[in-house]
């Protein structure tokens, strides 16, 4: 099957060039047009898809070569793009920073020529002018299976700076696309993860979205850019699907769908909507509740999702919600199958920086100043609600927080980088640990987790 998306990659030269401005600009301001924009992300990133689906009206979608396989970044893609008229892909880092030590694996360059999509370059041209010549031209020399499609200048100081940029750039054969010039950055806050998410400010985001997009209509040559993701290749091979990557349904008809909850709401936001599609084609009805706001948990449910957000900026809330934490620890205490990450191993210690949580595990959580942050290769060391013992998974770490002890009895995972060691908690029917999975490279995690559900 041949498939045919018009698409553009959004790379820089480093990060801090303005990728998230330009990308985000583009998406609404495509949309603005009465497309229909498909946003993505490279990399394992969770903020930039919420400013993405703010921009479009549609789920942000990550697609990461390192944590899928680079055979399913194309295939995911295809799934995020269906009904898509435009797609959008925001690059991570730099154009060929990747997983340290894997040469490009996982970078933009490398998920742009899996997708077989031309590349918007976007340069802060700030402090420089003919120099942007000679860095324009060794981003689009470097590797010649990568198609730099055209640039966009930004952070241009005034008509002059552009003439002069100009100017360098016509000997090197790349298109400028756009410039944007020096202004007021627009109002995107950050703390120690990152961008603050869009739940968690959305009055505040609706406007840097539109601010953005004002950005890019007013300096962007939008028809070009159009006409450049059309021009992109069409990709041999068929969308993902989540029934299909389950494989075959069960010998007979398993009754019900059984209620999982899902824990979102501003504490919890990072999630792969991948997750959710995978537990419902496995036969869940999933059911999206707030920790911060809810008392209880979803009528009936069978089991609980509780991923990765920032449950210490809202500590006070979460541990002041103490119905709902006698709930999820009565539910484990049930054996009902748990499964959290981060942000959700959190929730689950007895305390964190010293409020009260759910108590589900034997540990304690607290803020620290060091970032853990990187791509793990994983084994699963004990039998678990999500994997048998000995299964492989790729996964990522992104958090300042320490747990102590940092593993139960029965650890969850182990991983040899940056050390040897064990990590994580699996405990009646509770799997939780730091590490990031995403399902669609292993969609039996999925099937395995409702059909304890439905036994439990």
């Amino acid at each position: 099957m041949v498939t045919s998306v018009p698409r553009l990659v959004v790379a820089a030269p480093a990060s801090g060039s303005g990728k998230t401005t330009v990308a985000t600009g583009l998406m609404a301001a495509f949309a603005a047009r009465g497309l229909a924009v498909s946003p993505h992300k490279v990399g394992p990133d969770y903020i930039d898809p919420g400013y993405h689906a703010l921009a479009t009206g549609r789920v942000g979608r990550n697609l990461d070569a390192y944590l899928c396989g680079p055979e399913l970044v194309a295939p995911l893609f295809l799934h995020g793009a269906r009904g898509g008229d435009i797609a959008v892909v925001e690059g991570v880092m730099g154009l060929f920073d990747g997983a340290a030590g894997e040469g490009e694996l996982a970078s933009t360059a490398h998920v742009a020529k899996l997708l077989r999509a031309p590349v918007v370059l976007v340069v802060d041209a700030s402090s420089q002018s003919r120099s942007v010549a000679a860095l324009v031209h060794g981003f689009a020399s470097f590797d010649p299976e990568l198609r730099i499609g055209g640039v966009i200048l930004n952070k241009v100081a005034s008509d002059r700076h552009e003439e002069l940029l100009r100017e360098a750039l016509e000997s090197v054969g790349v298109p400028v696309l756009g410039v944007l010039r020096r202004v007021a950055q627009v109002d995107t806050p950050s703390r120690h993860l990152g961008l603050v998410p869009v739940a968690e400010r959305r009055p505040a985001a609706v406007e840097a979205v539109a601010a953005m997009a004002a950005q890019v209509e007013a300096g962007c040559d939008l028809e070009a850019l159009l006409a450049l993701a059309r021009a992109a290749a069409p990709l041999p091979c068929a969308a993902w699907d989540p029934a299909g990557a389950l494989g075959a349904p069960p010998a007979k008809d398993p009754g019900p769908r059984v209620p999982v909850a899902v824990a979102g709401g501003p504490a919890f936001t990072f999630s792969y909507a991948e997750h959710a599609e995978l537990l419902a084609a496995a036969g869940a009805e999933v059911v999206v509740f707030d920790p911060v706001r809810d008392e209880r948990l979803p009528d009936g449910t069978r089991g609980l999702v509780v991923g990765g957000g920032f449950p210490e900026v809202y500590a006070g809330e979460l541990s002041a919600n103490e119905p709902l934490r006698k709930a999820v620890a009565a539910l484990a205490e049930q054996g009902a199958p748990v499964a959290a990450e981060c942000a959700g191993l959190l929730y689950l210690c007895r305390e964190l920086d010293g409020q009260p949580m759910c108590g589900v595990l034997d540990a304690d959580a607290r803020m620290s100043q060091r970032l853990t942050l990187g791509y793990r290769d994983a084994v699963a060391v004990s039998d678990s609600v999500l994997a048998p013992a000995g299964t492989r998974m790729r996964g990522h770490e992104f958090h300042r927080t320490v747990v102590e002890p940092a593993a139960g009895p029965a650890p969850a995972w182990g991983v040899r980088v940056p050390r040897p060691r064990v990590e994580g908690f699996v405990e009646r029917g509770v799997h939780a640990s730091f590490l990031h999975t995403h399902w669609a490279s292993a969609p039996g995690v999925a099937r395995r987790f409702v059909e304890r559900c439905r036994t439990s």
